[in-house]
């Protein structure tokens, strides 16, 4: 069984970039397979990754939903059958690098068969890989229809501020209650120059997170965007990457 990482916090901390920037030193600094999960409706981890995406799992399940609902199901296979195989074909292949996306929603405010699929399909396709990094929705939601099961390392990103810091403390504790099988969940806060002011220091102590790391901001990511460049470009003497493969290392992820 191999390792799952995953990225979770409230919308705008930067989730997509770090685990992007995961998936770039996991391949650059271990000789594993890697499968990259994009756990959001946006589906923007392909971009980030600078790999195709013609199919997402959310697009599976309404397609799926309509041939049954008109009769037009392929004969002689099962719903669940006819899922896994679509779902497989989904699959991105890469150098070393594999990625499945979920994709949009089901329907207004309704992520719960799409979710569950999802799940299934994660928990069966990382038996077959060393890493799965996933790349989760903004806020809570993901944790508390269990989307994200059995993790091994649970990485909470923050803005440096108070309010970020109690959405992280949040999540976790939603974690913990849901009775997620996360083994190690740290925080994770992004745009930080030089040290974390003492006053969030002092409520990270308070809330009970561990700190594992502070990410810098860097200049390049709204250049890359701009003109649509992957993140994984990012050139290895970047501070920003330097810093997500320091707390990797400190998290026992990589050597």
């Amino acid at each position: 069984m191999g390792i799952t990482i995953a990225v979770a916090g409230k919308g705008g901390t930067g989730k997509t970039t770090f685990a992007a920037l995961i998936v770039k030193c996991l391949k650059e600094n271990t000789s594993g397979s890697i499968l990259a999960v994009d756990g959001d409706p946006s589906s923007n981890l392909h971009l980030a990754l600078g790999m195709p995406l013609e199919e997402t799992i959310g697009h599976i399940r309404e397609d799926t939903l309509a041939q049954i609902q008109s009769g037009t199901l392929q004969a002689g296979i099962s719903k669940a059958d006819y899922l896994e195989l679509r779902i497989n074909k989904a699959l991105v292949e890469g150098d070393r690098v594999d990625l499945i996306a979920m994709g949009r929603p089901e329907g207004p405010g309704c992520y719960c068969a799409a979710n569950a699929i999802l799940r299934n399909v994660i928990d069966r396709l990382k038996r077959d890989y060393d890493y799965v990094v996933i790349d989760n929705e903004a806020g809570m939601e993901h944790i508390s229809r269990q989307t994200t099961q059995n993790v091994d390392v649970l990485f909470v990103l923050s803005d440096p501020t108070l309010r970020g810091v109690m959405a992280a403390k949040g999540i976790v504790e939603l974690a913990k209650e849901l009775g997620n099988k996360i083994r190690k969940a740290y925080l994770v806060v992004n745009r930080v120059n030089g040290e974390v002011p003492e006053p969030l220091r002092e409520k990270i102590r308070e809330v009970g997170l561990e700190l594992i790391g502070t990410l810098p901001a860097e200049p390049k990511i709204a250049e890359f965007d701009l003109v649509g460049r992957p993140i994984v470009e990012l050139d290895e003497t970047s501070p920003l990457y330097a810093a997500v493969k320091e707390i990797l290392h400190k998290a026992g992820v990589i050597r």
